[in-house]
């Protein structure tokens, strides 16, 4: 039986990561659903929607079968690099050092390329709609099943991590519905500033775990992992902006 206070962190990691992603997802989704039609906005996301499914449902049993070691050593170091990539896109953001991201832009830009696409009918269908919802739901899908299954698998959370992603899609899917328009004022940034240091620690868990470190109150340890990667990167924004100043003299 899971113990869901034991599982929060995970739940937690699982959703904000989850939610960032299908945000962007959201962005693009929308841009075709309004400029080419609803209809192949929802079967492209519905159709790469039933493949991630099918890729949880057997990547996570088949992770079950590898020695837990090296399933935490494996997807703890994936999950530390992916959290670093993260966490250095967010603390150069906060820094200025290169642009936010901007979902208004990205929605324009996206809705532009769609108008001036050819449209290629088969059997009924818009195939470059299609294709269009289905790219980006997967791309962004593909790295939420990464994080669900090195989140999970790892510590035998996967269901819970599972709840996590579920919740963060329901969430943009009823704000997309409602708002018909992208969602511009979620302070993305912060997300993945959030984001990137919780994997960071989740990863660095992970790994000691799997190399047999003795972590003081065991799974209690993530939340100091999590305080030590987050007074790191808060440290380092300020660096970075002074580091800024005289590259720009």
């Amino acid at each position: 039986m899971v113990s869901w206070a034991h599982a929060g962190p995970s739940v937690l990691a699982a959703f904000l990561a989850s939610l960032v992603e299908f945000v962007e997802a959201l962005t693009v989704v929308l841009a075709v659903g309004t400029v080419r039609g609803w209809r192949p906005a929802l079967a492209g996301t519905g159709l790469a929607l039933a493949v991630l499914a099918a890729l949880v449902l057997a990547l996570g049993p088949a992770l079950a079968r590898i020695p837990l070691p090296v399933v935490q050593v494996a997807v703890g170091t994936l999950l530390l690099l992916l959290g670093m990539r993260w966490l250095r896109k967010a603390i150069l953001r906060a820094a200025g050092r290169i642009a936010l991201h901007d979902e208004l832009a990205v929605f324009a830009g996206e809705s532009a390329q769609l108008q001036h696409g050819v449209r290629r009918l088969v059997a009924g269908w818009d195939q470059v709609a299609v294709a269009t919802a289905f790219k980006i739901v997967m791309l962004e899908g593909i790295e939420v099943v990464f994080i669900v299954i090195a989140i999970g698998a790892a510590g035998g959370l996967l269901v819970p991590a599972s709840v996590g992603a579920v919740a963060a899609l329901l969430v943009v899917v009823l704000l997309g519905v409602v708002l018909h328009r992208p969602l511009a004022r979620i302070p993305e940034n912060a997300l993945k500033f959030a984001v990137g240091v919780l994997l960071c620690a989740f990863g660095a868990f992970w790994v000691g775990e799997g190399i047999g470190v003795a972590w003081p109150a065991a799974d209690w340890s993530i939340l100091a992992l999590i305080a030590g990667f987050l007074a790191v990167a808060l440290a380092s924004v300020p660096l970075c902006r002074g580091a800024a100043r005289p590259a720009a003299r």
